[in-house]
Parts: C-alpha cells; sequence; structure tokens
C-alpha cells in the first residue's frame, strides 16, 4: 500500500476563487464582445497601467526590440527554435494524405490534413519572460502550415519585453501586440477593429487566460485546459536524493500552486530527499514561491514496489513524469498517463520545459513541445503539437455508375431502418439512375418538367 512521508496540505482548485475568476473573466469578454477596441484598451489600462497609441508593434519598433537583446540571447533563442523546428516537422512527416479505393473499383476515399487558417498565440510575461513558449506556439503552428499567426504578449512593468519579442519574431510570428491577459484572449478570440478574429488559440497562461479560452471555446478552437505546473519524479532505490530534491524544486518555482510529487519504493530515497529539499529552500534564489509550492502541493510517497509506483503515477497522470531508476526505459511499457515523459538522470524536466525563460537560456530547449496537460488531463489528452493545428478532413467521389447504384440501394435500406425517407430516396434515386430500378419520384420529375414546359408554351412572347 502506498504510504505518504509527506502530504499536500491544500488541494488544487479552489471553488471561491474559480467562481470568482470565472465572473470577472465573464464580464470582460462580454464588454470586448460589446465595445470592441475601447474595452481592450480599458482592461489593458487597468490590468497591466498600459495604453499605448497601437497595441501593435510595428517593424520598426520589433527589429529595436531585437536590437536591445544580447547577442548570444538571440543565438540561443535561434539553437532553441531549430530544435523545436526539427522535431515539429518529423511529428508533421509523420501525417499522412492519402487515398483508397473502397466497396470496388471506382469509389475513392481519401483524407488530408489541413492547417488552421489563422492562429493567435498567447505568450505569458508576468514573473518571467517565457520565451519558450513562442517556440511551442508560434513555431509549431507555422510548421503545420498555419498562413497567419497573431502573437500577443504582455508589457513587463511598462516596458516592452524585448527578448520575448524577439523570440516571437524569430519563431515566425505574422503580427505582434504588445497586450496581456483575458483581454488578449478575448480580442483575438472575438476580433476587433484592430486585432484580426483568430480561428484557433494556443499558449498557456494564468488562471484568467485559462478560464478567458474556456469560455470561448466553441467560438473557437483551443490547444488544451492548462492549469499550474506540475512535476512528478517515480523514483527507485538507486536514484540519487539530491537529483531528486533539485528537479522537483526546478517545477515548484514556478507559483504557489505548482505540484511536486516523489513516488518512490525506497524509504531511504523519500526522506533524503524530504531534507535536501528542505536545505535548498533556504539558499534558492526562488525559494519564497518553490517553498510555498512544496508546503501546499509537495507530496512523497513510498511504494512497496517500482510496479506499484508506477501505477500510482499513472493515477495522478501528471504533466511531467521524470523517470529516476535503474531501467528508466521500463516506463514507457508500465506508464500510459503523463504530458510528457523524461527518462533518466541525464533528461530533466528542465530540458522540455519553459527553458528559455531569460535568466537560464544558456540551457537548451530539447525540442519537444512544453505546452502540455495537466489536472489529470493527460488520462484523456496529449500536449500541443502539430496536429493540433491541424484539420483531419476527408473526402469521398463515385466515378463507376454500377458502385453509385449498388451503394444507392444500401442507403436506401439502411436509411428506411432510421425512418429517414428523404436521405433514403437520395439513394433510391441513384439505383434507378443508374441499375434501372423503380423509382416513383421519376414520375414525379417527369410530371413536374412537363408542366414548366407547358407554361413555357402559354407564356406570352
Amino acid at each position: 500500500m502506498p504510504r505518504h512521508l509527506k502530504s499536500a496540505t491544500k488541494t488544487s482548485g479552489n471553488n471561491a476563487n474559480s467562481t470568482n475568476v470565472a465572473s470577472i473573466v465573464r464580464n470582460v469578454i462580454d464588454d470586448i464582445r460589446a465595445n470592441g477596441d475601447a474595452a481592450v484598451r480599458k482592461y489593458s489600462e487597468k490590468f497591466d497601467s498600459w495604453s499605448p497609441p497601437s497595441f501593435k508593434l510595428s517593424d520598426e519598433q520589433i527589429q529595436a526590440a531585437i536590437a536591445a537583446v544580447p547577442e548570444q540571447t538571440i543565438q540561443d533563442i535561434k539553437e532553441a527554435q531549430a530544435n523545436v523546428r526539427r522535431f515539429a516537422e518529423a511529428q508533421r512527416a509523420s501525417l499522412k494524405d492519402f487515398e483508397m479505393e473502397l466497396h470496388g473499383p471506382g469509389v475513392f476515399l481519401g483524407q488530408r490534413s489541413l492547417p488552421v487558417n489563422r492562429v493567435g498565440a498567447y505568450i505569458p510575461g508576468g514573473r518571467y519572460p517565457l520565451l519558450a513558449s513562442a517556440h511551442m506556439t508560434i513555431l509549431t503552428a507555422k510548421v503545420a502550415g498555419v498562413k497567419h499567426v497573431i502573437g500577443c504578449t504582455p508589457p513587463i512593468a511598462g516596458r516592452i519585453p524585448n527578448a520575448t519579442i524577439a523570440a516571437m519574431h524569430l519563431a515566425g510570428a505574422d503580427e505582434i501586440y504588445l497586450l496581456g491577459g483575458v483581454q488578449a484572449i478575448a480580442a483575438m478570440a472575438l476580433g476587433t477593429e484592430t486585432v484580426p478574429k483568430v480561428d484557433f488559440l494556443a499558449g498557456p497562461g494564468n488562471a484568467f487566460v485559462a478560464e478567458g479560452k474556456r469560455q470561448l471555446f466553441g467560438e473557437v478552437g483551443i490547444d488544451l485546459f492548462a492549469g499550474p505546473t506540475e512535476i512528478l519524479i517515480v523514483a527507485d532505490e538507486h536514484a540519487d536524493p539530491y537529483t531528486c530534491a533539485v528537479d522537483l524544486l526546478s517545477q515548484a518555482e514556478h507559483g504557489p500552486d505548482s505540484p511536486a510529487i516523489l513516488v518512490t519504493n525506497s524509504e531511504a530515497v523519500g526522506r533524503q530527499t524530504q531534507q535536501w529539499v528542505e536545505k535548498l529552500l533556504t539558499i534558492l534564489p526562488t525559494g519564497n514561491i518553490a517553498g510555498i509550492a512544496w508546503e501546499s502541493f509537495g507530496e512523497i510517497i513510498v511504494t512497496d514496489s517500482l510496479d506499484e509506483a508506477y501505477a500510482v503515477a499513472d493515477e495522478y497522470a501528471a504533466e511531467h513524469v521524470e523517470i529516476l531508476t535503474q531501467n528508466p526505459r521500463e516506463a514507457l511499457d508500465k506508464m500510459s498517463n503523463y504530458g510528457a515523459i523524461f527518462l533518466g538522470e541525464n533528461t530533466c524536466v528542465s530540458y522540455g520545459d519553459k527553458l528559455a525563460i531569460l535568466t537560464i537560456l544558456t540551457t537548451q530547449c530539447i525540442g519537444t513541445n512544453h505546452v502540455l496537460p495537466t489536472r489529470k488531463a493527460a488520462k484523456f489528452t496529449g500536449g500541443l503539437w502539430v496536429g493540433k493545428f491541424l484539420r483531419t478532413t476527408t473526402y469521398q467521389e463515385v466515378r463507376n455508375p454500377q458502385a453509385s447504384g449498388e451503394l444507392g440501394r444500401l442507403c436506401g435500406r439502411a436509411s428506411r431502418a432510421e425512418n429517414f425517407e428523404g436521405h433514403a430516396r437520395a439513394g433510391d434515386l441513384r439505383a434507378a439512375k443508374h441499375l434501372k430500378d423503380e423509382y416513383e419520384w421519376i414520375i414525379i420529375k417527369a410530371r413536374f418538367k412537363a408542366q414548366l414546359v407547358s407554361k413555357a408554351i402559354r407564356k406570352p412572347g
């Protein structure tokens, strides 16, 4: 039986707060729906103290932002984006269009993957300039073939976040708006006098942004509902407790509500990890944030076996799962519920997470997408990838008259079994045309044509 050495003191999601967030977001969306740019500007002033002549950055402003970024940072952005691009291109290449003949010769069925026409990408700001979100959303959409990508990111302390703008431009954004929060999400989803309406929203954000996407889903498509960043480590008796502690805190620093969980079959590893976490929190520069997350949402669970540890981890279905065991690839067969899995001590979650945070840009992004499902959503969906920006469409063509007639007969029988007489007669018509079946509407058609001819003859002139 699993047992806790440390339990979370809080559960994710507060009903009162959630209700308040939903109400605020609904009011903002309704206002922007009714009043467009004027409402967008009002909320930008209110929430970000930001009201420039135009929220859209000009080419000159974009180039000035890029020029203000250190050359090493520009090179690091390009290298990270090259990794993301290569992996996204491999994903795109794996999706094949096809056509096949079915029901005999002359009946063709096909499938095509068509990109969304217009995408809105939200690049968060706030505590950190999250450059990597530009790679994961804008660049991935472009690799998928999206024609037009709009990027929105908030100002930081009333200033243009130069490195973020550089990342958005280099990722391929067609338009960049310095606009944050629900007002950005609503402007892109609904369209205003100056912000084009998009078909699809992508990108992470805070609770208000996530709620905005939830409320607008249906009017536009979205990538997924994302909550606070999560990490779960599965460790065996061979794992290094210090490494476990470092990696848990690497994700706990995302925010005070970020779960960090260790599941291990070794009580010694669990206890030593807990000791290291407490020591590291006293010296970690972001310890004030990570410490709250660890106190509130940190867990250490000890299991009787490694198989039980995998089962516990599968039930959590965490966003990031790190495997620190002697045979890490075993997890690929043992587990199925996770946003992304990181195998072995050499592969920390940070490699695939928001690595282009400016303060740690020297660590390169591994290439997989970090916009991932949270709060157990990994049980039914994967993360953002090229396929999210594509629509699987089908087409069909019946060239063979004999096949059309036979399908018509089948259509007639199947439709009448469901009491859809109109459907049935559409099939009957093809059977009558191509197989000479009796079809009462042929007589009706002939009579109607005769009436039209008769009227035309009687018409004066």
